[in-house]
Formats: C-alpha cells, structure tokens, sequence
C-alpha cells in the first residue's frame, strides 16, 4: 500500500461515496459477473509452465519487473512472479474485459485501497487498515476469491469494525469492488491482488487474522484436477499460523464431493476443529450474504455446504513457514 486511506484525495473520494444515492448503490450490488475456469490440456500447461520459467529466468537475470500494470498506478501482473514457481496452483489467471468504470475505479482507487502481493514485505495490518495517523485495532479476516465482490462489500458494509482483506487475481472483480467500497463508503476493505499462498507464506506475520474465508471456490471437478483444489493439508498447515487462536476458517462450496472432501481434510488436521458438535456442516451463518455463484448452483439443483472450523493452538507446534515455534504455543521464537 503506497498511499495513506486518508489522504486529501482518499478523504474527497469518501465525501462523495457519502453522497452517493442509494439507489445506485443497490444497482452496483447488482452488477454482472461471470466464473470462468480455463483448463488447458497437459500438453498446453506443459508448454506453458516451459514459457514461464524461461521468462521468469530472463527477468530475474535482468533485474527487471516483470510486467507493466495494465492500469496506471493498479495491479500488476503477477507481482511475485509466483507464475513461475515449480508448485500446482488452484487458480488460473486470464485476461478479462473490464469495463470503463471498472478500469477508472482501478486508476484512481488502487493506489489508496488495492495492494500486490509481491512477497517482499511482512504486512502490518494495523497500519494497512489505519488512517495515516491512528494505526487500526479492529479485527482483520482474510477473504480468497471474492469473484466481482457483491457478497464482500455486503459484509463489509455490514460489520465496519471489521477489516477485509480480499483477495483475487480477476481484474474486472477488483475494479467492481473498489467502486463498490468507494459508492458505499466502505472504508473497511482492503483490495490484494496476487497468490494467496505467497501472502500467506511471505507476508501476513503470525497470530495477524481473526478469520479466513474461502467461498465457492473452483472445484476442479475433474478426477486430475482434484490436485489443484485449495483445501488441501498442506494449505491448512501453511494458513494456520497466521489465524489467532479461535479464529474461524469459512468454507462454502456447492460441489458436494469437494464438500467432502473439505470436511474430511479440515477434520483430519490437529490446527482445527470443527465447530458442529455432530462433527457435520454448518448451517449457513446470517453474516455471509447468497453468492451469485451460489444462486447458480441452486438453481442446478445443488446443495450449498458451509464448513466452520476453529483455529486450536498446540503447545510445541512448528510454523510451516519458517520452521520457527509455533506462536500460539506460548513459546519465543528466535529473533531474526
């Protein structure tokens, strides 16, 4: 984050989100958006992930960024190159068509609200989501995948003692919810662009969340894509160090074998448990609004699933990041 939220350009841009009729803020609510998950074939991934390492050699050689934000001032592609790095990915990046508005809410609103997971700095979340002079105290939840941002800037507007932290790498999505937050007035929401698991792994220091929320994600349907599925252990050890003790881990998914297998992976793992005491699904909290991605699913015939899991400490755990112990054990770890 390069700029203070309050700034005199960020304070004027909060004015006029105040005078904005609400009418056009329910129609912003509304606004369209599309799921799109490409799945090449081995041989394209092959040739591609070739291509990548090449260009990630020649830049690293050279020195260089790697690529020029498509906006001014707005995201960059990839910033930490995590394209390149010999592990599976449960995303796809692709080049949307984003709209005029959308494209000047990224201009003029990245450089106050948006941040690129980059992997070169540990993130103070008091200060991301303070106000230049006051570092913030409030509570931050980690959101992966907010698709065009609806159902975020919904939760955002309705728990503003809350800070958002979202992230995706669909660039229509973060332009829709920046002008959401700035029509809103939503002050509480902080836009990532980038892999979650470089945050994770890189940026966010221990004990900083107080929850982390994966919604609908891509369930990889295919019995050779199961790979590339988010919820996985390794995920679940790499994430747990950064959520406080009780924090809650909120899943959803409307692919019932991928339900399944969340809740068989997040019950296996010593970091969580689940807070149902028949060990089963959670019924759907009132804080998580309906998902476009949701309503579709319904209307196929499928059944949401919510999981609600809580971050336990364990005494003489290992941080999976760094090897150091767990800080949640009570003990100290070694000073850099």
């Amino acid at each position: 984050m390069s700029e203070s939220p309050h700034t005199p350009e960020a304070t004027g841009l909060r004015e006029a989100s105040r005078a904005a009729e609400p009418a056009e803020a329910a129609r912003a609510f509304e606004a369209a958006g599309t799921r799109a998950a490409a799945e090449p074939d081995r041989a394209a991934e092959a040739a591609e992930a070739t291509r990548s390492s090449e260009a990630a050699e020649s830049g690293r050689a050279a020195g260089g960024p790697r690529a020029a934000p498509r906006f001014p001032g707005g995201p960059s592609p990839d910033p930490a190159g995590s394209h390149h790095e010999r592990r599976i990915r449960s995303f796809q990046p692709r080049r949307s068509r984003v709209t005029t508005s959308q494209g000047d809410a990224l201009r003029r609103l990245w450089p106050i609200w948006g941040l690129d997971i980059d992997g070169l700095r540990t993130l103070d979340l008091g200060e991301l989501f303070g106000d230049g002079q006051k570092r913030s105290d409030k509570p931050v939840v980690l959101e992966i995948g907010f698709g065009m941002g609806e159902a975020t800037a919904r939760m955002a507007a309705a728990d503003p003692d809350t800070g958002i932290l979202a992230v995706d790498v669909h660039t229509p999505g973060q332009g829709n919810l920046l002008g959401l937050a700035e029509r809103n007035g939503l002050t509480n929401v902080r836009v990532a662009n980038g892999d979650a698991i470089i945050l994770l792994r890189e940026m966010l220091p221990p004990s900083s969340l107080d929850g982390l929320r994966v919604y609908f994600p891509d369930p990889w349907p295919k019995p050779r894509h199961h790979k590339r599925r988010l919820i996985q252990p390794d995920f679940l050890t790499l994430a747990a160090p950064s959520l406080k003790p009780g924090a809650i881990l909120h899943c959803a998914t409307d692919w019932e074998p991928y339900a399944e297998q969340m809740l068989e992976v997040l019950t296996a793992h010593p970091d969580f448990e689940n807070t149902q005491p028949d060990g089963g699904y959670a019924p759907r909290p009132d804080f998580r609004p309906h998902t476009r991605f949701e309503g579709q699913g319904l209307r196929k015939g499928h059944v949401v699933h919510d999981l609600l899991f809580r971050r336990v400490a364990r005494p003489g755990a290992t941080d999976a990041r760094s090897g150091a112990t767990d800080a949640h054990s009570g003990a100290t770890a070694p000073e850099a």
